[in-house]
């Protein structure tokens, strides 16, 4: 499911890609019902590879929403790992426990309700890979937050770099220094700025799902 790519290219995914377990399959079918913007079993895919190859061992994710995200981040996560989900609604939080509860895996699993960036502050580094998935006017200022708890060579990744709430052409247009139509737009072309020009960051932006930015730190 991309709102970037074409027919063709999201056909290939889906022909391509690995089947969603049940519980991951029935997640994505109720954020589909429900309205409820996920990212994607396509994006949760290279997700879950992100944090394989980071050989993750502590994820924090700001914004979970329903525990989509944070599902495939599990399947690649140690018995002994660790992930944090935050959510101003604690109602999405209930509902990611339901869901995260049927899952087959023995990490240890915070739910934390309200702001993100001072849960951030009570938590003890270093994460492996943090999500960036809230409120898109503030992506600088976690990234910012997160650098100082990431791990030597972990990674950053943001959702909706491209797609969801904003406008592709819109973001690239802000970036191309025309006015940016709204906050939204405005705190992602920042954000694509920001990790583009960061002289400790690697990134790539990947057209999955809504789009997302990976940022890897570079090891000193």
């Amino acid at each position: 499911m991309s709102l970037v790519l074409d027919d063709t290219a999201a056909a290939f995914l889906a022909a391509a890609n690995p089947d969603q377990s049940p519980l991951l399959a029935e997640m994505t079918e109720y954020g589909e019902t429900q309205g409820f913007p996920t990212v994607g079993p396509d994006a949760g895919q290279f997700l879950r590879v992100v944090a394989t190859l980071a050989s993750a061992q502590r994820i924090f994710e700001f914004g979970s929403g329903f525990g989509y995200s944070a599902a495939w981040f599990l399947g690649a996560l140690p018995a002994d790992g660790e992930i944090v989900l935050t959510d101003y609604d604690e109602e999405n939080l209930d509902e990611a426990r339901e869901f995260l509860g049927r899952a087959d895996h023995e990490t240890d699993v915070h739910f934390e309700a309200g702001d993100a960036l001072e849960t951030f502050e009570r938590y003890d580094g270093p994460f492996d890979v943090i999500f960036l998935d809230h409120d898109k006017e503030r992506y600088v200022d976690a990234f910012e937050q997160a650098v100082a708890d990431l791990s030597p060579g972990g990674v950053v990744v943001a959702d909706n770099m491209m797609a969801g709430p904003v406008e592709t052409g819109d973001v690239t247009a802000t970036l191309d220094g025309a006015p940016a139509p709204d906050d939204m737009t405005e705190g992602i072309a920042a954000y694509v700025e920001h990790v583009r020009d960061h002289p400790e960051f690697e990134t790539a932006f990947v057209p999955l799902g809504e789009g997302v930015a990976v940022s890897v730190h570079r090891e000193s």
